[in-house]
């Protein structure tokens, strides 16, 4: 069941949803990555949680002008237009007040998701026979959901990922280098509330799937997974759109093929298992790369103090070091150098000579400011530098010079 979900044999209408989830990951991720890099992640948490009042005032609206009360398109409608306002109330208490962002967004987080639970409730005691269902906009849902609906989900999610690659030059350029776009003059202040209302579009097409408690994490989740793989800042939108697409690609197939499986919790799982792989497996700075590079540097470490004692004539008594240079071929079993080892050790003590000498010399300081007792002289100072500071090494007593 749902090795077919995947391969989107589950029907017209399952298939629609899962094409719609995909579309709106993709731009959820893209258009998350430009919060991510400017650091105002939980902007979209009060963005998501002041939707729920409008799609209460919504369905009481259209109740009594006698529509359908669970009208998606009415219910978005209402989500954006109190969304909106939710925004433009924290951009003008941080802009306007002394308040700082974080205490605006708790403001307006709270107050405008505490109303929108009290019209919920008011709803549930109204006898009119279609409220049933609203509750599924907190953690979303795609069970029941009409074609109707599907499309006006997958039509919206595809135009506001098309808006997002429109605007990702300027959005870019204020979330990465916000004073230089300025001096360039593009208006910041402007590019940050194109980017709000498109994270606003993102919530409200994403309530029906995801639902307004878990679409923050669709737009945090993905860039923070694509910043494990790529300094790029126009890779890490490309690729946080793919790993956004790709999670709720898979969590909405998943809900599709399990009966009674909630979508956005599932969507929200598959962007967490993406992310724990990129944390765990990314070739730079994934956790296995860290450890393997903190290994290899172990060994630089040990290699060289082996080579300095060997060189001196001291014991080793430290077993990893002494089987690393066994290995490489520097030391036999009872710790004493083979030719190459003392080849070896005569070359890190002349280094480590010519490094202290350097670094007491004020004109090599930007040479000695490399020095971390691993680097080769040769890749930090010139062959007629080397000959210098060899000048300077006084000669062994009873050696003439």
């Amino acid at each position: 069941m749902i090795l077919d979900a995947l391969l989107l044999q589950l029907g017209y209408n399952a298939t629609l949803v899962t094409i719609g989830a995909t579309l709106l990951g993709m731009a959820a991720g893209v258009g998350g990555t430009f919060l991510f890099l400017r650091k105002r992640a939980l902007v979209s948490d009060a963005i998501s949680h002041a939707t729920l009042p409008g799609v209460g005032l919504a369905f009481m609206v259209m109740v009594l002008l006698g529509g359908d009360g669970r009208n998606l398109l009415g219910l978005l409608a209402g989500a954006a237009l109190t969304a909106g306002i939710g925004l433009l109330i924290v951009h003008w208490l941080t802009t306007r007040t002394r308040l700082a962002e974080d205490a605006a967004i708790g403001a307006v987080l709270s107050v405008f998701f505490g109303f929108g639970i009290v019209l919920l409730t008011v709803i549930q005691s109204l006898n009119v026979g279609q409220q049933a269902g609203l509750e599924g906009f907190l953690l979303g849902s795609t069970a029941g959901m009409l074609r109707a609906d599907a499309v006006i989900v997958a039509v919206s999610a595809g135009l506001t990922l098309v808006l997002v690659v429109l605007l990702r030059r300027p959005l870019t350029l204020a979330s990465f280098d916000p004073e230089y776009a300025a001096a360039t003059g593009q208006n910041v202040e402007r590019t940050d509330l194109a980017m709000m209302g498109l994270v606003l579009a993102v919530t409200v097409v994403g309530l029906k799937i995801v639902g307004l408690i878990l679409i923050v994490a669709l737009l945090i989740i993905p860039p923070v997974t694509a910043r494990f793989w790529t300094d790029r800042t126009d890779v890490v939108v490309l690729a946080s759109g793919a790993f956004g697409g790709g999670a709720a690609y898979i969590g909405a197939a998943i809900s599709a093929g399990v009966p009674d499986m909630p979508t956005g919790p599932i969507i929200v799982l598959a962007g967490f298992t993406l992310f724990v792989v990129s944390l765990l497996l990314a070739p730079q700075r994934g956790v296995l790369a860290a450890y393997l590079s903190h290994r290899r540097f172990q060994r630089r470490v040990h290699l060289r103090q082996g080579l300095l004692a060997l060189a001196q004539g001291q014991p080793i008594y430290e077993k990893l070091t002494l089987r690393l240079l066994r290995r490489a071929g520097w030391a036999r079993k009872d710790g004493v150098a083979t030719d190459e080892g003392r080849a070896r050790a005569g070359k890190a003590l002349l280094d480590e000579t010519r490094w202290q000498l350097v670094r007491r010399d004020p004109s090599f300081e930007a040479a000695a400011a490399l020095y971390d007792g691993l680097l080769p002289i040769e890749r930090v100072l010139t062959a007629d530098q080397i000959v210098e500071i060899d000048k300077r090494i006084p000669a062994p007593q009873g050696v003439p010079t």
